[in-house]
């Protein structure tokens, strides 16, 4: 009888990941870790290690010109919308509710304000006249404060004014910025003490005289400069005319009349008086104030080109406004070279309109630019840019030296310079800033206390260091993600998923999950009430979803979101041998639409698995499209699967996509078989 030997069925391993990490564009997708994806794009963290479709926006409103700056004044809950020269108050309040301005709600008056159809303006046109330019703000003593790198703002609640403003002839004027007075004690011919410096923003000075018996009968007064501005008509007006006030015996200080009371002489800087104002009423007091103009080329320049600036103080406080970014340089009036990227100047406590000449610093070498602030405990840390070779970031402190506020450089770190001016951020307690070399954090050491730069951004860099206008890049802090704009992309760091590890880049002991976004049109990106926004170069601003259960959500202003979840290479430990893959599974959160598009890559070309439209819906009477009916009343998570058949592969790669309008897709487990044959050959 003749005898058969059966062979053995082949052993059917499997391969599972319950872990998905973000992208991984920077390894070698051969060398991808297998938590990550070296293809993700549109998918963000739904619980830590588990990854859904992100929810798109919607428009919300429309100024019809390019966002530069969205500014938020929590004093009356006002958001200030600067769209190409113009600020608005986007005063979107009734009671205390946040009303939704859909665009089709929307209609649009003769006096540039944007009208609900119940007639209430939303909108109000601020001021007109701004840069077109990326502007900046800072909320101190109940007032905005908003840069544009032509000008300096101030928003009291109710109108917005320059804090200095050009009239014709060159001539610089402010109403609004603070008057300081110079000196104090003088004698009519001169001296007395040093008060106050005078302000780069306002040609306006005062000193203050005591007359003692000595010269009770002077009436011609010397003020510390000569060649002020002498009294000038512009358009009808009347501008730098002296103004002075003479004590009384009541310690009341009472005005006296120009050409009547007093003469002035701007070429010698003098006051002569009619009457000598005699010697003070009360002994030891200044009974003579002089208030006169003038201006300096170039002060209020320093200021108002700055593009950038921090909130900090004397021991950390958050009581005065540095600003920097000016990209001014060239000859002065006296032939002698001069820059300011290096400079920063800061203002006086709790006063945003007065910022001293004297009050500025120099950092580090003039060949490089201050890019930016991070506030590190109670120091206050500037980045320069790549071209600073030695000192990257330079780091102060604040003391008071001789009851004079006082910013000394405590510390220099080296490292990568800051190569975009707004990407200053922070992600959980650390620092942020982008760099030439990709997203870095300043850290504080354990052990010695020193303060160093780390990478933070290792799986991002493959594509972002890749993207143009790096420059041009802005970022935001919004919950607990980093998330970087550039070229309609959105990098995003999710700051609850780190990853302590040393082997990815050296110098770096962690770093974060990361995300990648597409289709995201944005010129800048804003919070209000927990929710995100962002302005577009057509002026329009839109609104992130909220709602991860409405289907709605899942769609860019109408437009399909395409979310893709792309495997490592699976090869498993024997990748030297021949391979037949036979099953792949799916494990996904229930939507009540949703669909799948499961592909195989083999030997480089992918082949389509599956398409599931049915496995991963439920019914929802309150959501019924028949197109996308389901019978199905299982609301727990779902498995789509497909037998397959791809043989001899040393190697295989999963791809699962969802391009559908209104469809989420959550992943939360992958699962595939193989058998194993014989060597690779």
């Amino acid at each position: 009888m003749a005898q058969f030997t059966i062979p053995a069925s082949p052993t059917i391993y499997s391969y599972e990941s319950q872990s998905f990490l973000g992208v991984d564009f920077t390894s070698d997708s051969t060398n991808v870790d297998d938590t990550k994806s070296p293809n993700c794009m549109n998918m963000i963290r739904s619980v830590p290690g588990k990854v859904r479709k992100r929810m798109g926006y919607k428009a919300f409103s429309d100024y019809h010109d390019h966002i530069y700056g969205v500014h938020k004044f929590t004093i009356t809950n006002a958001l200030i919308i600067h769209a190409g020269n113009k600020l608005y108050n986007m005063n979107a309040i009734k009671g205390s509710e946040w009303i939704d301005n859909s665009l089709n709600e929307m209609v649009e008056d003769n006096n540039d304000n944007i009208m609900l159809l119940d007639g209430n303006t939303e909108n109000q046109l601020l001021y007109e006249g701004v840069a077109a330019h990326r502007s900046v703000s800072f909320q101190l003593n109940q007032k905005l404060v908003i840069l544009d790198g032509s000008n300096i703002y101030i928003y009291d609640g109710q109108e917005i004014k320059p804090l200095s403003t050009t009239l014709n002839g060159g001539y610089n004027y402010s109403d609004v910025a603070y008057v300081p007075t110079l000196t104090i004690s003088k004698d009519p011919s001169g001296g007395g003490t040093d008060y106050e410096p005078l302000n780069l923003l306002q040609p306006a000075f005062i000193e203050q005289f005591v007359v003692t018996q000595e010269h009770a009968s002077k009436k011609t007064f010397q003020m510390s400069f000569k060649d002020l501005n002498d009294v000038t008509t512009i358009n009808g007006t009347v501008y730098f005319k002296p103004e002075v006030w003479l004590l009384d015996a009541n310690g009341d200080w009472i005005q006296k009349t120009y050409g009547t009371d007093f003469t002035y002489s701007a070429a010698n800087g003098t006051i002569t008086f009619v009457t000598a104002p005699g010697t003070s009423p009360l002994t030891g007091e200044d009974n003579v104030k002089i208030k006169v103009w003038r201006n300096v080329e170039g002060y209020p320049e320093r200021i108002k080109h700055c593009q950038i600036g921090a909130m900090f103080g004397v021991n950390g406080a958050n009581d005065r406004l540095f600003v920097s970014g000016n990209p001014d340089y060239g000859e002065d009036a006296d032939d002698e070279l001069y820059s300011y990227i290096n400079y920063d100047w800061f203002s006086q406590q709790y006063d945003p309109t007065y910022f001293g000449d004297t009050w500025y610093a120099k950092l580090g070498s003039d060949s490089s630019a201050i890019m930016g602030y991070s506030i590190i405990n109670n120091y206050l840390a500037a980045h320069k840019d790549k071209n600073e070779i030695t000192q990257s970031i330079l780091i102060r402190e604040g003391d008071l030296v001789d009851s004079s506020p006082s910013f000394p450089l405590i510390n220099t770190l080296q490292g990568a310079g800051a190569i975009s001016k707004y990407c200053f951020s922070y992600l959980a307690t650390e620092p942020v800033f982008l760099s030439n070399l990709g997203i870095y954090a300043v850290t504080a050491q354990d052990i010695t206390g020193e303060k160093y730069a780390q990478d933070r951004s290792y799986y991002l860099e493959g594509k972002l260091l890749k993207e143009s206008n790096l420059e041009n890049a802005f970022a935001i802090t919004w919950k607990d993600y980093y998330i970087l704009c550039v070229n309609d992309h959105v990098y995003v760091l999710d700051g609850l998923q780190p990853m302590h590890t040393d082997k990815s880049k050296p110098y770096a002991t962690r770093q974060y999950a990361g995300f990648y976004f597409t289709n995201v049109p944005a010129t800048c990106m804003f919070e209000y009430n927990d929710e995100l926004y962002f302005g577009t170069d057509s002026g329009k601003i839109f609104k992130f979803y909220t709602d991860s259960n409405a289907l709605e959500s899942y769609s860019d202003d109408g437009d399909p979101i395409k979310a893709v979840w792309e495997t490592a290479d699976i090869s498993e430990k024997k990748f030297y041998k021949n391979k037949t893959y036979r099953y792949v599974a799916l494990c996904c959160m229930p939507e009540i639409y949703s669909s799948v598009v499961i592909e195989a890559q083999k030997n480089g070309i992918w082949q389509t698995v599956k398409k599931d439209e049915v496995t991963l819906k439920y019914l929802s009477f309150a959501n019924i499209t028949f197109s996308k009916f389901s019978f199905s009343c299982n609301t727990t998570q779902r498995v789509t699967s497909s037998k397959m058949r791809i043989k001899k592969v040393d190697h295989i790669r999963f791809r699962f996509s969802n391009d559908e309008l209104n469809e989420p897709l959550g992943i939360n487990n992958f699962a595939c078989e193989f058998t194993q044959g014989t060597n690779k050959k």
